[in-house]
């Protein structure tokens, strides 16, 4: 097998031999409903603290941004279903 520049190694499924699993589920299997549901809250806070909060001026920006793009589409739909409204009429009579 040639390997490209920088490229990892790793052995072929032949040249390993097979290795039994002695444990069913690891650390979260041993444990109750309690147990895991204690686990899973603590990787949402875990997760949370990754997270980049905005700054209060780019959440007002962005709060600013959203308002004004749903005052456009509302404006928007407005004309188009008085438009739709005025051909039905017309059509309809």
């Amino acid at each position: 097998m040639t390997d490209a520049v920088g490229s990892i190694d790793t052995p072929d499924a032949e040249d390993e031999a097979p290795q039994k699993k002695s444990r069913k589920g690891g650390k979260r299997g041993k444990k109750g409903p309690l147990g895991r549901l204690a686990l899973f809250y603590r990787q949402i806070v875990a997760e949370l603290r990754k997270v980049v909060w905005p700054t209060r001026n780019q959440l007002t920006t962005y709060t600013t941004v959203v308002i004004v793009f749903v005052v456009i589409m509302i404006g928007l739909v407005t004309v188009m279903d008085y438009g739709f409204q005025e051909v039905v009429k017309y059509v309809f009579g």
